[in-house]
């Protein structure tokens, strides 16, 4: 069944991998722009991966054993690597932490991404909150789907988002990035490519296939959570693509700040 989903998104993802947003990055205002949307999707893939552990390992006391002891293995190894990572001088630190150091180094703005962060808990409501946050329309339905599937409360949902709508993407995606990034100026770049190097790295290497075996393991013989899994998993992709396409709107067509 994991063959029938990667046959079904194929179309989905090489749209994503070949999207004209990458070769818009040529200046450091167009890297800004990029990063300024982009970091709430880098923010909202830690929500996923923490319930995935909350759904598959025991994160209550008194502790019982895992009733799924290899797929709880398999996300405990992907949130131990992605919630505390190394950085490039050698700091123990979440990848979103990694991504906020990057955006500094470009002189992107973090304080919407700070200030949509330091107002969280006093909505009542994550939907709320993204509802009332000053985003674009395409951050907001990409957040919102995010935070639905999680809700659900459907763990091989999530897990089909987790790994067709990012962990299965992003070492395909990353490497158009690095491709088509502009290093040829004075501009200061190696935490960002040091960020998508790494990420490259352990999701293709690591991440990727350990996500695979998490999903087979959920879905099992189940045919309806198979579709449900196919259909999140289109689902998470044409959010990508709406989020792209609004990033490259907004680099072609600069907004005035």
């Amino acid at each position: 069944m994991i063959d029938r989903i990667e046959n079904e998104i194929e179309t989905l993802k090489v749209q994503l991998i070949n999207h004209s947003l990458y070769k818009m990055m040529k200046s450091q205002e167009d890297l800004q722009v990029f990063m300024e949307h982009h970091v709430y999707a880098v923010w909202d893939f830690m929500s996923l991966v923490k319930k995935l552990q909350v759904d598959l390992t025991t994160t209550t006391l008194p502790w019982v054993p895992s009733t799924m002891p290899s797929a709880g293995r398999l996300i405990n190894e992907i949130v131990w690597g992605e919630e505390t990572d190394i950085n490039k001088d050698g700091v123990p630190m979440s990848h979103f932490e990694m991504y906020l150091e990057s955006m500094d180094q470009v002189g992107a703005s973090t304080s919407a991404m700070k200030h949509f962060l330091s107002t969280l808990h006093a909505s009542p409501t994550i939907q709320h909150h993204i509802d009332s946050a000053e985003l674009p329309s395409y951050i907001k339905e990409f957040l919102k789907f995010t935070f639905e599937v999680i809700e659900s409360n459907k763990t091989h949902v999530v897990a089909a988002v987790f790994t067709f709508g990012r962990e299965d993407l992003i070492p395909d995606m990353f490497i158009e990035m690095i491709k088509n990034i502009n290093n040829d100026s004075d501009l200061d770049l190696s935490h960002l490519i040091y960020y998508l190097e790494r990420h490259i790295e352990v999701d293709a290497g690591e991440h990727g296939p350990m996500a695979l075996k998490m999903i087979q393991e959920l879905c099992g013989d189940d045919q309806v959570k198979w579709e449900e899994a196919l259909v999140a998993s289109k689902t998470a992709l044409n959010h990508r693509i709406a989020l792209w396409d609004g990033i490259a709107d907004l680099i072609l067509k600069p907004i005035t700040k």
